[in-house]
């Protein structure tokens, strides 16, 4: 009889142990691949959340949905929650500062809940000054608090933002004042349902070449939330994009003293590139694929004109580092920036709506 009950445990053992997977939150545009993407793989998808929908500085609420692909999720049952976005700071400091505007888009927002069967709504509400802050925690709650009223839930992408103060230099200060301090991560985790935490886009355009999302500072900024918002509650940002860095023209600006020179400033920049445009352009430069083992980041480079460009972007490889990473802290899911750009090699990785990720 022991023996019987220890082989059944054996046998057992596997199930008992299996990793719960953590909820696949995609985000989806209304570029046709990114809706084709949908599609094909609808069944590894366990949030969908469609950049759909706008909101102004009067609580002006536009946008719909794509027919299709609601009616698909629907069929499947995977829960829609559509972005509501807004990305300028004069036009959120007057909606943050208007009880009439904020009464406006949350009837707004609980209607098309009702109306297309709508879980509820993300907030991505970006490029806030710091100064906003307490603007911007207080927007949440009121949003939250007439969603929750009507059975519905609230999210929010937020900016990652350790240490939580600007560091000495210019870059540093901006990037603070302009894009990560405005999100307090205590005072959004008691309103909203689900914080995603968009950890991605540490090095773009805007700095040298590096990781879209650096192994060190993926796990400070996911330790950082974790001091404020529980484990249940945030998800954490994977991207499936990269950058490529090249030099660009100079930038020449005329003169302002009549027969003066005009001057001329450097211009190295960088674009945003999907995985299968970055495997073209290392197939068509004999790109050096690399593996950056202190980031948990795929890379190459190569020579056009004389001058070395630089290409950071998401592969299997870097994908499944950080979905093990916010499976291993118990964290509630991943949300990842953006259908249809993405290496597909991880549909393999991903497990179906009903598996475990055992073993993976």
């Amino acid at each position: 009889m022991k023996r019987l009950l220890f082989l059944l445990l054996f046998a057992l053992a596997p199930a008992a142990f299996a990793a719960t997977p953590p909820v696949a939150l995609f985000y989806m545009t209304s570029n046709p691949n990114s809706i084709r993407d949908f599609f094909a793989h609808s069944s590894q998808i366990d949030l969908l959340v469609p950049t759909w929908y706008s909101v102004d500085q009067n609580g002006l609420v536009t946008g719909e949905p794509e027919p299709a692909v609601l009616s698909r999720a629907q069929e499947e049952k995977i829960p829609v929650m559509p972005i509501v976005a807004l990305f300028n700071k004069k036009a959120f400091h007057q909606l943050a500062t208007s009880t009439e505007a904020q009464a406006r888009m949350n009837e707004a927002l609980v209607r098309e809940c009702k109306l297309h069967g709508y879980t509820g709504f993300q907030f991505d509400l970006e490029n806030v000054d710091y100064l906003d802050r307490d603007n911007l925690s207080a927007l949440v709650k009121a949003t939250a608090d007439a969603l929750h009223a009507a059975g519905l839930q609230l999210s929010i992408a937020t900016v990652p933002n350790a240490p939580g103060y600007p560091g000495a230099d210019g870059f540093a200060k901006w990037i603070y004042t302009d894009w990560r301090g405005a999100y307090d991560l205590a005072a959004l985790a008691k309103s909203a349902d689900l914080i995603c935490l968009m950890t991605y886009d540490q090095n773009t355009r805007w700095t040298t070449p590096g990781p879209v999302a650096g192994w060190q500072w993926t796990l400070d900024n996911m330790n950082y939330a974790l001091q404020f918002v529980p484990k249940e509650k945030l998800s954490l940002g994977i991207p499936l994009y990269g950058y490529h860095w090249y030099t660009g023209a100079p930038i020449v600006t005329p003169a302002t003293i009549p027969d003066a020179a005009p001057t001329e400033k450097p211009n190295p920049t960088a674009d945003y590139i999907s995985y299968p445009d970055a495997m073209q352009l290392a197939h068509d430069w004999d790109g050096k694929l690399q593996w950056d083992a202190e980031d948990h980041s795929a890379f190459f480079w190569f020579y056009r004109d004389q001058e070395r460009e630089w290409v950071f972007f998401t592969d299997l490889h870097t994908f499944q580092d950080r979905y093990q990473l916010a499976q291993q802290n118990g964290l509630e899911g991943f949300c990842s920036w953006v259908l249809g750009e993405e290496d597909p090699a991880i549909w393999n990785f991903l497990p179906r709506h009903g598996q475990t990720s055992a073993g993976r």
